[in-house]
């Protein structure tokens, strides 16, 4: 019998942040104009795997997925044992930066989820020159905190558990029951307190409202995905920030909630396949 294996290709790449080297796990596939995918807070690049696998998008995008220092499979800095792990505006853009940087990306398009969203505005407000478009999903200028995070470093809690239970309620219901447990079950793995550490960035370091007057889509073209069910950055918060960003292009994607990607990746490809055939002909720029 003939298995055969999945066209993704898994590396590590060394480079420094914040001037301390990092060892980063990065998966690719495809080829094509550079896709940098940003996971979500407490997760990893695996909620990016079935992009990864479509021909219709790696006959088109060489697709880069890396998961973020302390995250999956990247180790954290060197000296980590002897800090606590906080993640902020400046720290989450010089990683972004540093790892197209690293791998001498022209151009790239970038797609971030949740937090990945967030900090897509913040990149397109202060260096969208660098980027051919940005992609946010489940993305927004502010969202009003929900849920205590104390309980997601504690020793006498499952902290994976408490995260997977935290965010269950933001799978849409349509979501078929294979890719939902897939999408907990990388938030059961992540490392102690990495959730509420990326929670720092979302909840209080990264409230932008006001503070995206910059963003020039003619230049660099925004994307906003949202999908109805997600109650953490609601169609409502996508809205209302699109509305202070000339041009920004809006969809809320039906039967889908906070983890499109991997909660049910065939029905967000009927969304992000037109999203990047657009990027890809050039089509998405708007007339001068």
């Amino acid at each position: 019998m003939n298995t055969p294996f999945e066209p993704i290709t898994g590396r590590y790449l060394s480079f420094d942040i914040a001037g301390k080297r990092c060892r980063v796990y990065v998966e690719e596939a495809g080829a094509g104009i550079p896709l940098v995918c940003l996971h979500t807070a407490g997760a990893d690049n695996r909620q990016y795997r079935h992009m990864l696998c479509d021909p219709d998008i790696t006959s088109k995008f060489r697709v880069l997925a890396f998961d973020m220092p302390w995250h999956g499979k990247s180790y954290p800095p060197e000296g980590w044992q002897d800090t606590e792990y906080q993640l902020t505006t400046e720290l989450y853009v010089e990683t972004i930066l540093s790892f197209c940087q690293a791998l001498e990306l022209d151009a790239p398009v970038l797609i971030g989820c949740s937090i990945g969203g967030r900090i897509v505005l913040q990149l397109a407000n202060d260096h969208g020159k660098q980027f051919r478009a940005l992609i946010g999903v489940e993305s927004a200028d502010y969202q009003q905190p929900w849920y205590d995070t104390q309980w997601l470093h504690r020793g006498d809690v499952h902290g994976g558990e408490v995260c997977a239970a935290l965010v269950s309620g933001l799978v849409a219901p349509q979501s078929p029951a294979l890719h939902r447990h897939e999408t907990l079950w990388q938030y059961m793995q992540g490392g102690p307190g990495i959730f509420r550490g990326d929670l720092y960035f979302y909840r209080t370091d990264s409230d932008l409202r006001g503070k995206l007057n910059n963003i020039n889509t003619q230049s660099c073209p925004l994307y906003l995905l949202t999908g109805e069910y997600d109650f953490s950055c609601s169609p409502a918060d996508t809205l209302r920030t699109a509305e202070a960003i000339p041009g920004a292009q809006v969809t809320i994607m039906r039967e889908l909630g906070h983890f499109p990607m991997s909660e049910n990746p065939q029905q967000f490809r009927q969304y992000i396949l037109p999203v990047l055939n657009e990027i890809h002909t050039g089509t998405s720029l708007p007339p001068v």
